[in-house]
This record gives C-alpha cells, sequence and structure tokens, in this order.
C-alpha cells in the first residue's frame, strides 16, 4: 500500500480521472478539484468504469484555476500533487490572453499553494505543444531539451499558453519553490479507451473516422499515447527520485499519418470499419478550404507538417513502457462503438 495523499486537480478531465484511478489502485488516498459540484457524481461513475476500488472514498474540493479560494484547502495535508487543470475553450478565442492568462496564472497558484502547504512534488501537466512548434520541419526527433519557438506568429493561443504556463512554473520554482519539487510531462495527443461522452480533444481524430463524418483522410500526421499510459508516467513521474527537475514527453511511438490511422482501423474493425474513408484530400485543397472556414486556422498549421518525437527519456529514466499506436488507436475506437459514443456529441475533457 502507498501512504501519502495525491492531489489530482481538474478530476473531470480525461487524463485526471485515469490519474485518479490508477493513483487509488495502487493504494494512495486521493483528492481532487472540481469547479462545479454537480461534477463529482460524474467523476465517481467514470472511475468506477475504469475499475477504481473505492470511488466513493475520493475527496472533493471545489477549486477554480481563476481564483485563490478553495487552493489551501485542496493542498492541505498533501504529500504530491498532480496538476492536469487547464483552461481549455471549445474555440480560439479572438484575444489569446484568454487562454493564455489563466493557464499560466492557474499553475503558478497551484504551485504556490503546494509550496506553502510544504508538498513534495508536483507534477505539471504540459504538452507536446510546448515543446515541438514553431521549427522548421526536421528529420531529427523533438525532445525534451526542445522548447516551442513562441516568435512564430501562426503558434495557435492553446499551444501559447501551454508554453507559457510551464515556462512559468520553471521559473517560479527556480525563484521561489523553496523544497518544492517540479516535474512536468508533455503529453501528445491523448487517445485510448473513453469511459463516456468526456474525453480528449483529440478523439474525434477517430471518431470521424468511423462514423462516417469524414468524406477522405486529411494530410495530417501526429503521435499518440493512451490515456492509461499518461497517467502511468504521472505516476511513475510523481515518486521516482530521478524525475524531480525533470521532463517527460509521453509519446506510444513516431508520428504517423491519419492515412495510416485509418488502415489500421479498416484492418482491425471489420463492418465497423467499413465508414472508414480511403481517399484523402490533397494538401493543397485543404489548405484552400481552411482560409475560408472559421476554425481551421490551427488544422492548416498543422497540415502536411510531421513533427518527429522520441520519448525515450521517460522509458530510460523511469521504465516506463507505452502500449503501441496500433493497440492505442483500436482500443479507442472499440470505446467509442462499445459504448454507444459513435454520432453522440462529446463533453471535452
Amino acid at each position: 500500500m502507498a501512504d501519502g495523499l495525491v492531489l489530482v486537480t481538474g478530476g473531470t478531465g480525461f487524463l485526471a480521472t485515469r490519474c485518479i484511478a490508477q493513483a487509488l489502485s495502487e493504494g494512495y488516498r486521493v483528492r481532487t478539484t472540481v469547479r462545479d459540484s454537480d461534477a463529482v457524481e460524474r467523476i465517481r461513475e467514470q472511475l468506477t468504469e475504469a475499475g477504481a476500488p473505492d470511488a466513493a472514498g475520493l475527496e472533493v474540493v471545489i477549486a477554480d484555476l481563476t481564483a485563490d479560494a478553495g487552493w489551501p484547502d485542496a493542498v492541505a495535508g498533501c504529500s504530491w500533487v498532480l496538476h492536469l487543470a487547464s483552461p481549455m475553450p471549445a474555440a480560439q478565442p479572438e484575444d489569446e490572453n484568454e487562454v493564455i492568462v489563466p493557464a499560466r496564472d492557474g499553475t503558478i497558484r497551484v504551485l504556490r499553494a503546494a509550496r506553502d502547504a510544504g508538498v513534495r512534488r508536483v507534477v505539471v501537466t504540459s504538452s507536446f505543444g510546448a515543446v515541438a512548434y514553431g521549427h522548421k520541419e526536421t528529420k531529427r526527433p523533438f525532445t525534451e531539451q526542445d522548447w516551442t519557438n513562441l516568435g512564430d506568429s501562426t503558434i495557435p493561443p492553446s499551444i501559447k499558453a501551454k508554453t507559457l504556463a510551464e515556462q512559468a512554473a520553471w521559473d517560479f520554482v527556480t525563484r521561489e519553490g523553496g523544497d518544492l519539487e517540479l516535474t512536468v510531462v508533455n503529453p501528445v495527443g491523448l487517445f485510448g479507451p473513453v469511459l463516456g461522452p468526456a474525453y480528449s480533444s483529440a478523439i474525434p481524430l477517430i471518431l470521424k473516422l468511423i462514423d462516417g463524418t469524414a468524406p477522405a483522410v486529411l494530410p495530417l500526421s501526429f503521435a499518440v499515447v493512451d490515456v492509461r499510459d499518461a497517467a502511468d508516467l504521472h505516476l511513475r513521474a510523481m515518486t521516482h527520485p530521478a524525475a524531480a527537475g525533470q521532463r517527460f514527453i509521453a509519446a506510444a511511438d513516431d508520428a504517423v499519418g491519419m492515412n495510416e490511422v485509418a488502415e489500421m482501423l479498416r484492418a482491425a474493425l471489420g463492418p465497423d470499419g467499413e465508414r472508414v474513408p480511403t481517399k484523402q484530400v490533397p494538401l493543397w485543397m485543404v489548405k484552400a478550404a481552411a482560409k475560408l472556414v472559421p476554425g481551421m486556422g490551427e488544422v492548416s498549421a498543422n497540415l502536411g507538417r510531421v513533427r518527429h518525437v522520441s520519448s525515450a527519456k521517460a522509458g530510460e529514466t523511469l521504465g516506463w513502457t507505452p502500449r503501441s499506436t496500433e493497440e492505442t488507436v483500436i482500443a479507442t475506437a472499440r470505446s467509442l462503438f462499445d459504448r454507444g459514443l459513435v454520432g453522440v456529441a462529446a463533453i471535452m475533457g
């Protein structure tokens, strides 16, 4: 049995739920934060679906990243904090500060409360978006040594917010952290089995391929990580002595093309894969259309780009062994069918 209390911020999130489930399964006492008490029952239901023991024993505190209230109570008595909560708007805001300010200030708010409460270590969930954007395409894989180039004017607000929030976290711990240890996990696209209609913003890439709403495959490449493996990496980063002061990229393998993902789905799903498209839209056509469609700017910036990635550090340092891209993609699709979510609106978590 593990000894200690873990705080997981943003308990309704797709990854947060898996982190809570694994921590409970490993014997930790767990507390989580939510912005609204109405979400508590949903969390407990999803934890039960994930097979977590004693979901009823989960402590819940009301706290919001935009205010100080609730955070002293949230961190009180905790040995570790997994900070996963982050504001993610449904659409890119006109003013980038609408997403940048709460992400950055909220991260500092959690770190300050953790330091004042004597927490041993905070694991902050950043993103591969804080690593690999704003650079010319290269065959060299991006690693934890890389940072997104914020001088690139095409970087969308959500990516900029993740980058600035992570940089602010490192600066805070260096200048004001005292004995507080910081570790950062930088996941690529989060996939894997869904527990209900609350899932990551990456899942619709699979959903649109299997439900027939994608008439063709986009010239898009991305790396994949199973949400269960990302949660496992967070728990390893929380306690491993060598993880203090380190970043860890969470990725199953290198980036794959959406056409490859479509082939995986068609091969594995049988009749359920009949609607997966076989044709790919030419790059020039999609870029031309993106200029006319609101909200397509971020997708357009990724079209035709391959950002190679290596997560070797997590394996070498923490013994992390993730599932393959193919296993993750198929598990994602099957869970969407099994839970009757094909054609059902999502709640992004």
